[in-house]
């Protein structure tokens, strides 16, 4: 409960009541700036055993030197086990079912790795560094020249006190322990990287006098069958459906469909403006990558009444009348054009590799002379 005082409640800038039990205080009294309740103080500080037992002391820092050790034993194991354990190998564990080994050894050495350092970081606070409570009293921001000594002082005091000065074996086990967990950070990201791909980047599986095969029949495509507005989406012979899968395996096959895909679309010649557009096409059937230059999604929509393709994720729009160049969107390259021609058959084949690395851009890309002589 507060009561008036003089029109006063409370110390000045105060929100509060005064209570009635309690003097107001008046800004300019005696009484102002003194505490309003008495310093409880502190506990006294109760020794540890390591604080009085030299053997106890000794004790711990083996303790703990034990800890930091079974971190680097740890670690070191991760990085055997990271290039000696088979990454498919496959077992039974109890409790969970069967389950990747690999990843069990890296997660089991990578958890002792860390479990170490830290029980040896606990156990190192609680047994042999100070655990005196003090209190700091509040004193203006701006530290003189005295008070910075001070510091200095209990600093160096902290260091003696922390016994790192008369034991030097925890702090290079500490220092051993930390810097060896760094590996099984640093290895998988580094390793996980694999090798470069230097020029596959730059090459298909398009080659001269391949067919045409549409996906995922693998029919062939004759020219007489291509009617005007027709599009057919095709991949390279011999890469398409199961055949594919059983000659090159699934990964190979996956990796060629991001790849080799590509929209084959007729278009009356006399809306073409390109003459490379012409010239690598055959009566107005052209075939460009269907890998979007901007992030390789495959564009697929065909509107045939204005001739453009539309990449569904981020909207890069493409003029098939124009060789395939940027009308709108993200994409900031127009798509490769697959130079095609017609077999003794009839049948739709490449006439040459594609000239340019097909999908999103990358910093060599435009480096001369990668794609061999037939780029002339």
């Amino acid at each position: 409960m507060t009561t008036p005082n003089d029109g006063q409640h409370g110390d000045a800038g105060s929100g509060h009541g005064t209570p009635a039990d309690v003097p107001a205080v008046r800004p300019g009294s005696e009484v102002a700036g003194t505490d309003r309740f008495a310093n409880p103080g502190l506990p006294p500080h109760v020794p540890r055993r390591a604080d009085v037992d030299p053997k106890a002391a000794k004790r711990a820092e083996l303790q703990v030197v034990v800890m930091f050790g079974l971190s680097a034993v740890a670690s070191v194991a991760f990085v055997v086990a990271y290039f000696a354990v088979d990454p498919q190998a496959r077992g039974y564990l109890l409790g969970v079912g069967e389950m990747n080994l690999f990843h069990l050894a890296l997660g089991i050495t990578m958890g002792i790795s860390l479990l170490g350092i830290g029980l040896g970081a606990i156990h190192w606070a609680k047994t042999l560094m100070p655990d005196e409570e003090v209190i700091e009293q509040r004193h203006p921001q701006a530290s003189g020249e005295d008070d910075r000594a001070a510091v200095a002082k209990d600093l160096s005091h902290g260091w003696r006190s922390s016994q790192l000065n008369r034991r030097p074996l925890l702090l290079a086990s500490a220092g051993g322990a930390l810097s060896l967990f760094a590996l099984p950070v640093v290895l998988p990201t580094v390793a996980g990287l694999g090798p470069r791909p230097r020029q596959e980047l730059y090459q298909t599986n398009w080659e001269r006098g391949l067919r045409l095969m549409i996906d995922p029949s693998g029919a062939p495509v004759r020219a007489a069958d291509v009617t005007q507005g027709s599009v057919f989406h095709i991949m390279p012979e011999g890469w398409v459906g199961h055949e594919a899968f059983d000659e090159h395996g699934a990964e190979e096959a996956m990796i060629s469909k991001g790849k080799d895909q590509v929209i084959l679309v007729k278009l009356d010649p006399s809306l073409i403006k390109s003459q490379k557009q012409r010239d690598w096409g055959y009566d107005g059937i052209v075939a460009y990558s269907k890998v979007c230059t901007h992030v390789g999604c495959p564009v697929a929509l065909y509107e045939q009444q204005t001739h453009h393709l539309l990449c569904p994720c981020h909207q890069s729009t493409f003029d098939m009348t124009d060789d395939c160049k940027v009308i709108f969107g993200p994409a900031k390259r127009a798509l490769p054009q697959l130079p095609i021609t017609v077999d003794d058959e009839g049948y739709i084949v490449a006439a040459d590799p594609f000239r340019e690395p097909v999908g999103p851009s990358f910093w060599e890309r435009e480096r001369p002379g990668l794609l061999g002589d037939d780029e002339s």
